[in-house]
């Protein structure tokens, strides 16, 4: 079965896109919705009036992209930048509002300054972490290498660990070590200020879900799937986890109070792109077999929307599906007005997103 989907809004890029970490995304806060791209010295936020382009922030960057990540609050007041180095918090003014360093993602003695290793292969093709915000806006969830310049280095805390700060002034509140080996990871907040997941991938040694919960004064660390899943999305109740596995078979629903599968979706339901099929002539199955991307998410609380682009890119335009939840069974296919890109990109109010080719606009849809 297909289901139709419309065209709601089509919004470019507020600046030029230069490489792969500068395309733009999409992110929502209490009451507003941003239109926030990293470009090569600035994280630049727009706010949407209804999806209208308004006011624009601009947050200088410490470092270049490429050798980092980024996470913006709630209230776009503040700007988080996780480095090779050192964590870095920036306010609105511009000004720096707290820095926490850390020991190197690529092994190296120390250095103060981007520009000392800005050409360096090791620091561009480092293992990386990543940074978030609590959903009230009062925490910051960071993945780093252990342990924290302000730590005894003779700490038990082990290769990398996970930090809860205080959003206002740096302060750590609490930290856990991961037992992760990382290539990077991925933050995926949870409505609850005091839950976050935590995707780590290792390359092809796998792919660890962590999940925290912290109290006010305690942080404790499950893990959901072993060394096997990674996390796409939380609903929007935050009732229900989205992840698919890391050989990307199978899709898989479950609950957020303790991890367990609800429903699964393994990718033999998914039919192989017509292309595929033409071309295949006397090709085993698994040659042209569909697989789930590495991105999805919950259009609604009843919805879940995901892709086959990366296994579908061969043979033509990528594919998008709708999945109920509750039951995963069967897909409907997303059909567009026109061509898309990419993978979708859920909201969670009834709307997902999509980049264009060239990743210099997103097009918004709604069924």
């Amino acid at each position: 079965m297909s289901r139709p989907a419309r065209l709601v809004a089509s919004l470019d890029a507020p600046s030029p896109v230069t490489g792969f970490d500068t395309a733009p995304c999409l992110m929502s806060g209490p009451g507003a919705r941003f239109l926030v791209q990293r470009d090569d010295t600035e994280l630049i936020v727009c706010e949407l009036a209804g999806w209208a382009p308004g006011s624009t922030i601009r947050f200088p960057a410490p470092w270049p992209p490429g050798l980092g990540s980024w996470a913006l609050s709630p209230g776009a007041d503040l700007a988080v930048f996780a480095g090779r180095h050192a964590l870095r918090a920036v306010d609105r003014s511009g000004r720096t509002r707290w820095e926490l360093r850390h020991p190197c993602w690529a092994g190296c003695a120390g250095h103060t300054d981007a520009s000392e290793y800005v050409d360096d292969r090791d620091h561009r093709y480092s293992g990386s972490g990543s940074v978030a915000f609590a959903t009230d806006g009062k925490l910051v969830w960071a993945h780093i290498p252990g342990p924290s310049a302000d730590e005894d280095a003779d700490g038990d805390d082990g290769p990398e660990v996970w930090l809860v700060l205080d959003a206002a002034d740096g302060t750590v509140l609490a930290r856990a070590a991961t037992g992760t080996v990382a290539a990077g990871s991925v933050h995926v907040p949870h409505p609850d200020p005091g839950r976050m997941g935590l995707s780590v991938g290792e390359g092809q040694d796998g792919s660890p879900l962590l999940w925290g919960r912290w109290d006010g004064s305690r942080l404790t660390v499950d893990t959901f799937g072993g060394e096997d899943r990674v996390l796409l999305a939380v609903s929007p109740t935050g009732d229900r986890l989205l992840t698919v596995t890391h050989d990307q078979d199978t899709l898989a629903v479950h609950r957020a109070a303790d991890g367990s599968v609800t429903a699964a979706l393994d990718a033999e339901a998914v039919p192989p792109h017509p292309a595929a099929e033409e071309d295949a002539g006397d090709a085993e199955a698994d040659e042209i077999r569909a697989y789930f991307d590495y991105e999805g998410g919950f259009v609604d609380e009843e919805t879940v929307v995901v892709g086959t682009t990366e296994s579908d890119e061969e043979y033509g335009a990528g594919r998008h599906w709708l999945v109920a939840p509750a039951s995963p069974r069967p897909l409907d296919r997303i059909t567009y007005p026109g061509e898309v890109s990419g993978p979708p990109r859920a909201l969670g109010d009834g709307t997902w997103y999509t980049v264009s080719a060239a990743d210099s606009a997103l097009h918004v849809w709604a069924l």
